[in-house]
This record gives C-alpha cells, sequence and structure tokens, in this order.
C-alpha cells in the first residue's frame, strides 16, 4: 500500500469530472501521487488529459447500466466484469491508499476492485437522488459524501453524511476586463449566459436562435451551445457570441453575467448559487434521463434560488415570458440565495477526504 498514492474515478459527462478536477491542485500540494482510471473515450480523459498532463490515465472497459429494458443490458454485465479485472490489474499496480469516485458508469468497476483488493473507496454524490452507477457502488464504499441532505434517506444511514456543495475558489477570481476581451461585449449591458451542459442541448439552442432577435436587442448573449452545435447562421451577429464549451475562460463569463440560463446539474447550479447569479433552470427531460435534473431544479425552484421551465413546455413563448420573470424578480431572488447555507472549498473537501485513506 502507498500511502502517498490517491487514485481518482469518474466520468461520462463533465459533472462527473469537475470535483475531480478541484481537489487534484489540493492533493498535488500535499505531495500526493495521483493516477486517473476512466473510460476510454469519455470527456474525462479529455478533460484530465489537457488540464493535468502528467497524471497517469489509465482506461477500462465499462458497461451501461441502465434501468430501463435493452438488449444491450445482456453484453454490458460483461463489460462491467472486464472493467472490474482491468481496474484489479491497476490497483494491484498502482497501490493506492484511497480511491475517490465522482460517479458515472466507469466508476463501478473501480469501486467493485477496490473492495477486492480492500482498499477504501468514498463516493461524492451531487444530486437529491443517487445515479444508478453511485447506488450501485456505494455497497462498496467506505463512506459517500452528499450535497443535498434529502439524499440520506436513499443511502445507508451508517456510512453517509451530506457536506453541502464543493465550490472552485477560481470561479470568484472572474475579471471583467478579460471577460470583455474574450467576448468583445461590454460589462456595463445586461448579459445573459446560456448553458446547455458539456453535450449541448439542442432545445435549448433551438430557442435561443428562435428568439435572438428579441434577446439581443436587450442584452448580450453569451452561449455555449456544445461540441459540433455552432450555428454558422448566428456567427457575426451583434451582442451574441457562442462557444462549443470552455474551461479557464468560466469565471470571467460569469463575472460579466447577470442572468444565468442553464440545465440543472447539481455542481453547476450551486457554483451560480454561490456566484448570486438569477437563474432559469431547464432541466434535463425526465425522457432523457433518470430525473436528477428535474429534482434538483425542483428544490431550487422551491428555495427561491431559481425560477424553472421543464424543456416539455419550452416554446418560443414560454421561453421569453419566463425570462421577463426572471428579470422582474431578480433582486428577490438574490435576496433568496443569500439564505442559503455555506458552501465548501476544495481544501476542506480534500482534508475531509483524507481521513478515510488507509
Amino acid at each position: 500500500m502507498n500511502n502517498n498514492t490517491i487514485v481518482l474515478t469518474g466520468g461520462g459527462t463533465a459533472g462527473h469530472v469537475s470535483l475531480n478536477e478541484a481537489i487534484i491542485p489540493e492533493l498535488i500540494k500535499k505531495d500526493y501521487k495521483i493516477h486517473y482510471i476512466g473510460s476510454h473515450d469519455g470527456i474525462e480523459r479529455t478533460i484530465i488529459g489537457g488540464n493535468f498532463p502528467t497524471i497517469p490515465y489509465h482506461s477500462i472497459s465499462n458497461g451501461k447500466l441502465r434501468r430501463y429494458f435493452s438488449m444491450k443490458n445482456f453484453s454490458d454485465p460483461f463489460k462491467v466484469l472486464y472493467g472490474t479485472l482491468q481496474a484489479l490489474t491497476i490497483l494491484r499496480k498502482v497501490k493506492p491508499s484511497l480511491i475517490f469516485s465522482k460517479g458515472g458508469f466507469v466508476s463501478v468497476p473501480v469501486a467493485i476492485a477496490a473492495k477486492l483488493a480492500n482498499i477504501p473507496v468514498v463516493i461524492h454524490e451531487s444530486d437529491v437522488t443517487p445515479g444508478l452507477a453511485n447506488k450501485i457502488a456505494s455497497s462498496f464504499a467506505e463512506h459517500i459524501f452528499t450535497v443535498f441532505e434529502e439524499t440520506l434517506k436513499y443511502l445507508p444511514k451508517e456510512k453517509a453524511s451530506s457536506i453541502g456543495a464543493i465550490i472552485r475558489p477560481d470561479l470568484f477570481l472572474g475579471n471583467e476586463q478579460i471577460a470583455e476581451k474574450i467576448t468583445g461585449f461590454q460589462a456595463s449591458k445586461e448579459t445573459i449566459i446560456v448553458m446547455g451542459g458539456s453535450q449541448g442541448s439542442a432545445k435549448i439552442n433551438e430557442v435561443i436562435k428562435d428568439n435572438i432577435e428579441s434577446l439581443t436587442s436587450k442584452f448580450q448573449i453569451i452561449h455555449l451551445c456544445g461540441k459540433g452545435n455552432l450555428d454558422p447562421a448566428l456567427t457575426g451577429k451583434p451582442n451574441y457570441i457562442a462557444f462549443e464549451y470552455v474551461t479557464d475562460e468560466l469565471p470571467h463569463l460569469l463575472k460579466i453575467c447577470d442572468y444565468v440560463i442553464s440545465r440543472a446539474g447539481s455542481n453547476s447550479i450551486f457554483e451560480f448559487l454561490e456566484l448570486k447569479k438569477p437563474m432559469l433552470l431547464i432541466p434535463l427531460s425526465i425522457h432523457a434521463s433518470r430525473g436528477d435534473q428535474v429534482l434538483n431544479a425542483n428544490f431550487f425552484e422551491n428555495k427561491g434560488y431559481a425560477l424553472k421551465i421543464e424543456e416539455e413546455y419550452l416554446t418560443t413563448k414560454s421561453f421569453m415570458d419566463i425570462l421577463s420573470d426572471l428579470v422582474k424578480y431578480k433582486e428577490e431572488i438574490v435576496d433568496k440565495q443569500f439564505t442559503a447555507a455555506s458552501s465548501k472549498t476544495p481544501d476542506q473537501f480534500t482534508e475531509l477526504l483524507l481521513t478515510y485513506k488507509k
């Protein structure tokens, strides 16, 4: 067992990687050696490889876990089994003292392998209800941290605790002048940032395009549209700029923004909450997900932290109507946001995480 080596895992979406991104610098400061286990072609490989090229990245096989019938349900368990054997081989070679999992399907083989190798696993769950991957992996975990206190009722009481959101401190380092250079916008004008998640959103992109004239007549629009979704018809339009995906630029773009239109992934919406940004949440439909984003959005709406419209009710008109409400109730929303519980920083979370190492 190598006491200064830690393995991180998690992937499938940016939300399953962002916390790992945040704690890597803290672990490096403490002289820990870090290895990452992810999928062959998931977004985690791009993010970790791009931002931390010196960290060894180990790819394993992983099958998607489904709550519905699919013929792939018969073949994917074999992929999970093969991934478990691959992960076990990696862990026996690396000999970490701790494994931290942020979830996603790739984390299940790692958690099983860790149990077989007698290495403690700590999991972090961001959503109101645990994802299927984390629900399975929790059986093999030493401890599960949650953002929402309500999540604890879905997990083993003896090894789960709620610690609130973990917010990257660099989000508070946004600079308006840098944002102006990136966008060509003026910080003095009202600005909206539109975020469809790391994969983008065809429905959100469509409603922005349909309302582009009305939107750009009142606001500056920063549109994060997802990989491969840039629309040439909108390129060069005044008061509008689009990016497929941003990383280091995000704190600056958020700094210049007065409003956020976003999916309802837990990591992102808690960041907007900490920055006190009025939000319009458009959660991923229950027809395209397990419904976790709908629950997240409902929680924020009930607390008064955001307005919400479900994708099924999103039209050209309904979008502009609820955006008008967001502008109208901006001050009330921000006042409610100031009543939210305080968050933790990555260094505070890292200290807590390390208490579980072997």
